[in-house]
């Protein structure tokens, strides 16, 4: 991309001067320099470019290019014009952007305070001036983001992995090269939005990140098969690599359903052992309860809620979601308590909290004399009546459950023969769980 010997060709041409070599402020020309500096600045700030651009080049070619930042900046605003009268001399045009990139190069060279800005302009021109020249843009985007990392202009990231996918369906790219290119620019995304306090640029780097995911998502570069290929041997050579297992995780936890295999599993569980949190916990509940792995996965829920990062109401959602797992494992009285649990962490999950205890005590089974095997019936149907009154919505499939579990309700003769009565208190123990009800039986 840095075509300087070109450029500097291009720049004889268009100029009809010599580069100077910084000789003092001025260089060896002062007079003249300062003329030719004087003369165009006049006409330039009063936008008048036309008159400008001749003493420009003037001053570009016998002022050190270190002498003043304006001679760089300016020049790159006349040369854009220039460029554009001349979109029919291919050639001519060619050797402006040239000229282009060369006064970004020197800016940045010359005044480092304001490389990354001067990089970010250069990439930009690129994109501007090399439309469906994918292997440049990729190339000289590639040398902005390098130089600049997190401080890359947001968009030229999106650019860069747009020219790789393009490069990838042509067959010059591997899927390897798309793959590290999307895993380079997410994580300078990342660290951008990382070191930035302002909510507007957190929000607009954020659309970024996730223009720059679905671009790399519909690409179909990363299949899993993709995926699993590339990152195994890796793995398997470095399970505790941290940055490793941390690009595998996001990166599968992007692709299609490519979160069930071993590697991915193996991965969250790498990762979290390096570095717990309540998130990693969490995620390998869910692998574990995907593959019928249901102690392991209660101990990783058990986990996440342990953590103070996570707040009441996640820890009620996480233990709605173990009572969930519990019940349809048969394992009912462990999810009677969880549902317990989120129902006291968060007052929110009432209503459907007091549904799943009410299935809960349909479901079980419970020994003893006629009226000790049917009790429980009468304790789901309290906590069925208990959930249509905290949420409405609940109120058609708890009625059709109460009217199920209604009919093995003893009948009034048959209560009377172990001396109990309607309306009468009645402690149910069954299975580990406990619950006073009221007797009701059937006319």
């Amino acid at each position: 991309m840095k075509k300087l010997l070109f450029a500097a060709v291009a720049l004889l041409a268009a100029f009809s001067g010599t580069r100077v070599s910084a000789q003092g402020n001025w260089g060896p020309d002062e007079a003249n320099c300062l003329k030719y500096l004087s003369f165009y600045e006049v006409s330039f700030k009063s936008g008048d470019y036309a008159s400008a651009t001749p003493n420009w080049r003037k001053a570009y070619a016998t002022c050190p290019h270190s002498s003043r930042q304006s001679l760089l900046t300016n020049g790159t605003t006349l040369l854009r014009k220039v460029i554009v009268a001349n979109q029919n001399n291919p050639e001519y045009k060619q050797a402006l952007i040239d000229s282009l990139l060369t006064l970004h190069d020197e800016r940045a060279e010359f005044f480092p305070k304001s490389a990354v800005i001067a990089r970010n302009n250069k990439g930009i021109d690129i994109v501007n001036y090399y439309k469906g020249n994918n292997e440049v843009i990729y190339k000289g985007l590639n040398e902005v983001i390098e130089a600049n990392g997190e401080s890359t202009k947001e968009s030229l990231l999106v650019n860069n992995l747009n020219s790789a996918i393009e490069l990838y369906k042509l067959g010059k790219l591997s899927s390897e090269d798309v793959i590290l290119s999307y895993q380079r620019n997410v994580d300078y995304i990342d660290k951008a939005m990382a070191k930035t306090g302002d909510a507007a640029a957190k929000e607009r780097i954020g659309k970024v990140k996730t223009d720059l995911e679905s671009l790399f998502i519909s690409s179909k570069v990363a299949d899993c098969d993709n995926l699993i290929a590339l990152f195994t041997p890796r793995y398997e050579a470095n399970p505790n690599d941290s940055s490793l297992v941390t690009n595998i995780v996001k990166m599968m936890s992007i692709t299609e359903d490519c979160q069930s295999n071993d590697l991915f599993l193996k991965a969250v569980t790498s990762l979290h052992r390096n570095s717990p949190s309540y998130v990693s916990a969490y995620n390998l509940y869910k692998l574990n309860a995907a593959r019928g792995n249901v102690d392991l996965a209660l101990g990783y829920i058990d986990e996440a809620v342990e953590f103070e990062e996570s707040d009441a109401s996640k820890d009620a959602s996480y233990s709605f979601e173990a009572a969930t797992l519990c019940f349809r494992n048969g394992r009912l009285s462990k999810a009677y308590s969880y549902a317990n649990k989120a129902l006291e962490l968060d007052s929110s999950f009432a209503g459907k909290a007091y549904f799943l205890m009410g299935q809960i005590w349909g479901a079980t089974t419970c020994g003893g004399d006629e009226i000790e095997k049917r009790a429980h019936f009468w304790v789901a149907v309290d906590f069925l009546n208990k959930a249509k009154n905290a949420d409405e919505s609940l109120a058609a499939e708890a009625n059709k459950m109460i009217g199920s579990y209604s009919i093995y309700f003893p009948e009034t003769t048959e209560a009377f023969m172990y001396n109990i009565t309607d309306g009468q208190s009645y402690r149910v123990v069954c299975n580990g769980m406990q619950a006073t009800t009221t007797v009701r039986t059937r006319k």
